[in-house]
């Protein structure tokens, strides 16, 4: 088995420190590091910050807080590292995580009765499990979201290059239910998820390069900026490109060449508000301030992600009696309680409750449904129109 290096203990050293007390609480983010394309360090490092930070006020609802961070490696056998780790320092809870081998897991965190706020959505089970509570609707509500998006835009037919893979089969059905009441013919291209060479599949997409042509990229980070270079040499004219965020984001646009680059122009759906809304500036205050040092891009999903979990975390820290141990279950009593939990703007106000549920078999912990729409403009992006739109029904089916 591949042991994931225990990164840092945030607060003198983890739950073994010889000046931890009864009302210390143990916390764990776990993302993969030095793995190449899926690498989210800047998740373990806010999560740091943000230790940092909590136990310099109050920390959680009166408790010093632990935080624990682990490198899982981008494995099957380091994810499950990291949740046994969890499991051994008696954590509460962990919170804000990258992992896509949520079915190796998520089962150590459910036998322990770990709570598993905020993960990132890689997996099936962050949106099936009883005890996950996610903050945002992963790829399906992205790839939903930009068919409204692109109807918005006046696309007349819609070139997706996607996955070849199961969960990429299922962006089709979504993306499909979207358009179909605006007579949007959908292209499926199926591509590997990685290569050296999108050449084949971008001339694919852009096709005859007619006005009312689309092209949605929903491969990821890496795949999509392989992408764009084949896509900056088509040179298309008329057809407009658009990706979801996590496939590309701020940092994209501007190693790509800004106002002047292949992302000029282009839309964008995210989970939530673009990086320049003032809604994040408390994570930009606790990076400039408790970061120490390290780069951390407010930019990235997974970041904007963590800080969401770390807001939900604390919210629900606060409703715990502070005479009382905060508990796993104590935290899961209050998730569940499906009382809404205030995120400061970056979301809707989250429930876990049984009305708040999708109705559907495979993804009832989805539940927020909701979206952003950006756009590249002038080398920044920025929200094509203010707000929030709801997906729900499309995701339901």
């Amino acid at each position: 088995m591949v042991l994931p290096a225990l990164l840092s203990a945030t607060a003198c050293g983890g739950p073994a420190a010889a000046d931890s007390t009864a009302r210390d609480v143990t916390v764990m983010t776990f993302a993969p590091a030095g793995t190449g394309a899926a690498d989210r360090p800047g998740m373990t490092a806010l999560a740091e910050a943000i230790g940092r930070d909590l136990n310099a006020h109050d920390g959680l609802g009166g408790r010093k807080v632990h935080i624990l961070t682990c490198n899982e490696h981008d494995t099957t056998d380091g994810a499950t590292a990291c949740a046994d780790q969890a499991v051994n320092a008696h954590a509460v809870a962990v919170v804000g995580s990258a992992s896509q081998y949520g079915s190796n897991f998520i089962p150590v965190l459910e036998a322990a009765g770990i709570p598993f706020i905020g993960g990132y959505g890689l997996s099936t089970p962050e949106f099936s499990s009883p005890l996950s509570y996610p903050v945002n609707g992963g790829t399906p509500a992205l790839v939903a979201g930009s068919g409204r998006q692109l109807i918005e835009a006046g696309c007349k037919q819609i070139a997706l290059i996607r996955p070849d893979s199961r969960a990429g089969d299922a962006l089709v059905s979504y993306l499909n239910t979207a358009v179909k009441q605006a007579g949007i013919k959908v292209t499926d291209i199926k591509a590997p998820e990685k290569s050296n060479d999108y050449s084949p599949y971008t001339r694919r997409a852009i096709g005859d390069d007619r006005p009312g042509n689309c092209v949605l990229s929903a491969l990821g980070a890496e795949p999509t900026g392989n992408l764009l270079d084949p896509y900056r040499r088509a040179n298309p004219r008329n057809t407009q490109l658009a990706s979801v965020i996590g496939s590309f984001q701020q940092s994209v646009v501007d190693s790509t060449g800004g106002d002047n680059g292949p992302l000029r122009g282009a839309y964008a759906t995210g989970w939530f508000p673009a990086e320049s809304s003032p809604v994040w500036d408390n994570l930009r205050a606790t990076v400039r301030t408790y970061s120490n040092g390290t780069t951390i891009d407010v930019s990235d999903p997974g970041v904007q992600t963590t800080w969401v979990a770390y807001t939900v975390l604390r919210q629900a820290a606060g409703r715990v009696d502070p005479s009382r141990p905060l508990t796993a279950k104590a935290l899961q009593t209050v998730l569940d309680s499906g009382d809404p939990i205030d995120t400061a703007g970056t979301t809707p106000p989250l429930g876990w409750g049984v009305t708040n549920m999708l109705p559907t078999a495979d993804s009832p912990r989805l539940v927020n449904t909701s979206v952003t729409f950006q756009q590249v403009r002038n080398g920044r992006l920025t929200e094509q129109h203010q707000g929030f739109t709801d997906v729900r029904t499309i995701l339901a089916g």
